[in-house]
């Protein structure tokens, strides 16, 4: 007759409800089973085993140092370190360190979730439920992690640019709370789209608003660093960064954002008319080409000047013809050049850390972090549409309404 299960039995027994708990104590035997078989290896010889011969290594057992807890990726365990005696030179585990109390990839978890949005005053409850109650961590180790990065970016912003080929610039910029002055601290970023269709960050940098000299330091330090004209350079409508590039690159190509623009239009419309102006507006970058853009600016004007809005229908004539630049480069491109959202997406990582930092207490570390954001967001950077046409740019072949010229002119006599 086969017998009961014991009380202790059953409480043993591997379950979904216990999986979580049997196999982190499996771990926490495993890594303990570890650090005795250093100690052998040590020495020679096992636990409660005598030396083989006189000339045998020094050295002998003497218990094991206080329970130390373990944060692992796969939750947090406690061993207990072996101690040993009447060694020449004093014995370093290589698989558990003095001090150390949890391993590199639970070190490199902690940035990361800080930089997708993690406020220090949430890591304490967080991580107790990503790593066990056990876990010895707490918010203040990203204090100590965030001084790394300004090291990292110190270098990343010196580094050279020689053999990077630019084909298109877009420019933006971030406000952040820091220091002790009122205003709120600007920093200056640019990404690039390379002659292969990739987007980097090539530009983070701390500058008074967006002044014409702090966009010209930034672009002439680009150029002394191996970086030639780019072909088109995006932006919002601040005048600094037009300013700095007739300075710096005259020879480059201006491209203002549509977002931007249309936003400030907006504002000289009343709302319960918003939604009706936003629908003849929003035609108006996407035409396929300059012509069609003319008529459709004529239309609204004609619509503001019914509605009684002029001062709106005076606003889209401004700055006009840098609003059209893009007809002049290829049609597949036209998605990535009318907008800097290429920048404003990974902006929207950058405002909610810090939004959850609330306040930085200098610009430095306020623009290491926003850099190391940006990083993180580059990433997931989509590749530019026909990639394969960059090089066209960068030779400087001419396009009309998005079309090379030669071509324009086959289509033209057909």
């Amino acid at each position: 007759m086969k017998e009961q299960s014991t009380e202790k039995d059953v409480e043993s027994r591997v379950e979904w409800s216990n999986l979580e708990s049997f196999a982190r104590l499996e771990i926490q035997g495993w890594v303990q089973r570890l650090l005795e078989e250093e100690i052998n290896e040590l020495l020679g010889r096992e636990k409660s085993e005598r030396r083989a011969a006189v000339d045998a290594v020094a050295g002998y057992r003497n218990g094991y140092g206080k329970p130390r807890k373990l944060a692992l990726s796969s939750g947090t365990i406690c061993v207990r370190r072996p101690r040993v005696r009447g060694l020449e030179e004093r014995f370093k585990s290589r698989i558990l360190p003095l001090f150390k109390r949890r391993t590199e990839q639970v070190g490199e978890l902690l940035p990361t979730l800080y930089l997708h949005g993690l406020a220090e005053g949430d890591f304490d409850l967080a991580l107790r439920g990503l790593l066990g109650d056990g876990a010895p961590l707490s918010a203040s180790s990203i204090a100590r992690l965030k001084e790394s990065w300004q090291a990292e970016y110190e270098g990343w912003r010196s580094r050279s640019l020689e053999g990077i080929e630019v084909v298109y610039l877009w420019a933006d910029g971030i406000y952040v709370k820091a220091g002790l002055e009122k205003e709120k601290a600007a920093v200056l970023v640019i990404v690039a789209g390379l002659r292969d269709g990739t987007k980097v960050v090539l530009a983070v940098e701390s500058g008074h608003r967006e002044s014409v000299e702090a966009w010209s330091s930034i672009l002439r330090d680009l150029h002394r660093r191996g970086m030639k004209a780019p072909s088109l350079v995006i932006g919002d409508g601040h005048l600094g960064l037009w300013g700095a590039l007739t300075n710096v690159f005259p020879e480059t190509k201006e491209q203002r954002c549509w977002n931007h623009r249309i936003v400030n239009i907006l504002d000289k419309i009343s709302k319960k008319e918003q939604r009706q102006a936003k629908l003849i507006l929003t035609t108006i970058p996407y035409a396929p080409s300059r012509e069609e853009a003319e008529r459709l600016k004529g239309k609204f004007q004609a619509w503001c000047r019914k509605k009684g809005f002029a001062d709106a229908a005076k606003l889209i004539d401004r700055d006009w013809e840098r609003m059209l630049t893009f007809y002049q480069f290829p049609e597949p491109h036209w998605r990535h050049l009318r907008t800097t959202n290429i920048v404003e997406s990974p902006f929207a990582a950058v405002r909610l850390r810090t939004s959850a930092a609330k306040r930085y207490k200098k610009v430095p570390n306020a623009t290491a972090v926003i850099w190391k954001t940006l990083l993180v967001g580059q990433e997931s950077f989509r590749r530019l549409n026909a990639p394969e046409l960059l090089a066209d740019v960068a030779n400087g072949i001419t396009y009309v309404n998005g079309v090379r010229v030669k071509e324009q002119a086959r289509r033209s006599a057909a």
